[in-house]
This record gives C-alpha cells, structure tokens and sequence, in this order.
C-alpha cells in the first residue's frame, strides 16, 4: 500500500474533501492521511458538500502535519499555496510532491450563494483527484 499525505493550511475543508475522494477512488491501493499547518476543526460546509457525491467525511479529523513526521510518504500533496510553502521537510528522499491551489470556499467574502464556493471546490478537487488516479494508477498498483 502506498502513503498519501493531502496538506493544507487548517485540515478544515479542501485537505478533507481531497481525502475524501482519495479515500473513495483509491480504496485499497493508498493509506491516505490529511493534515494542516494549523487545526481548524472539520469545516460544516465540507461535510455538507460532499454528501453531494454520496462521501461522507463527517467523521473525518483535524490532524497536524506534525503527527505523521515517521510516516514514508509516497505522494505529499499541497492543496493551497500557504501549505506548500510551509509544508515541513520529510525525511523520505522517493516522496514525490505534487501542488495544486485549490481557492479556499471558506475565505470567500460577499458571496451571493455560499454553498456553490464550496460546490465548486469540490467539483475542481474532484477532478484533481480523477486525474491524479488516472496518471498515478500503475504506480499505485505496484508494490
């Protein structure tokens, strides 16, 4: 089984909607873990909008990066750019980092209609999620 680590700034909403999809898309090829810079509790909203798809994270916690420092990641992946640049070294030289920023639904200011910011975000972690398995697949199947 291969490691997966999705790091965010607070572990409250795209780190666990990306958790989530990896969870389901790679059930028994990935051990995934999410994490944050900081803890921020399980956003309400993230639960809300993947129920959309039938995930449900609402069990899912708000894990420090800090506490996974002796895993041996296969797969880091940042999903904002506050994560990637404050991501902590990992000791582990075959970890392969990969970054995409995600726009945080949480921070959106003046919004007309706060659940498509978080429909949104998930639809674009969604597809993120289907092409990393779609490249990744074959490297995921090998021991």
């Amino acid at each position: 089984m291969k490691n997966i680590l999705i790091l965010c700034t607070g572990n409250s909403c795209r780190s666990q909607i990306a958790h989530g999809y990896f969870s389901n898309l790679l059930k028994e090829k990935a051990n995934i873990y999410s994490a944050g810079i900081e803890t921020y509790g399980l956003n309400k909203n993230a639960i809300k909008t993947m129920q959309k798809d039938g995930i449900d994270i609402s069990n899912y916690t708000s894990n420090n990066v800090n506490e996974y420092k002796n895993i041996a990641f296969d797969f880091i992946i940042t999903v904002c750019d506050n994560a990637n640049q404050n991501c902590p070294y990992f000791p582990f030289k075959n970890s392969k980092r990969i970054h995409k920023n995600f726009l945080d639904p949480s921070k959106v200011k003046n919004s007309k209609n706060f659940d498509n910011d978080f429909d949104k975000c998930r639809k674009e972690i969604k597809k993120f999620s289907i092409e990393f398995k779609k490249e990744f697949f074959n490297y995921l199947t090998t021991k």
